[in-house]
């Protein structure tokens, strides 16, 4: 025995074509995985956008709320003095 395998040339040839198919095999999937990867990135990208139009919708709301709160404030104190007025018209003057 001189420590080489004995491996007919038609074994090794089918275990190369074995290998050569399953590394192929390998590759499809890392690309398949690749794609899907860019697609979930593409997703969470446009969520990101909508999180921050969301974001801005909601600012801008709370900024007309306190603007009408504001408005709000002003029509009940000005209707506050009518009553006022309205229950006391000698105190106007």
């Amino acid at each position: 025995m001189d420590g080489q395998p004995n491996q007919s040339p038609n074994q090794l040839e089918t275990v190369v074509l074995q290998i050569g198919e399953a590394v192929l095999a390998t590759t499809e999937v890392v690309d398949r995985l690749a794609a899907q990867v860019e697609a979930l990135a593409a997703q969470v990208q446009q969520q990101g956008y909508q999180i921050f139009a969301l974001s801005d919708a909601v600012q801008t709301l709370a900024e007309n709320h306190d603007g009408a709160m504001e408005r709000l404030g002003q029509v009940t104190d000005a209707l506050q003095r009518l009553v006022v007025v309205i229950e006391d018209p000698g105190s106007s003057g």
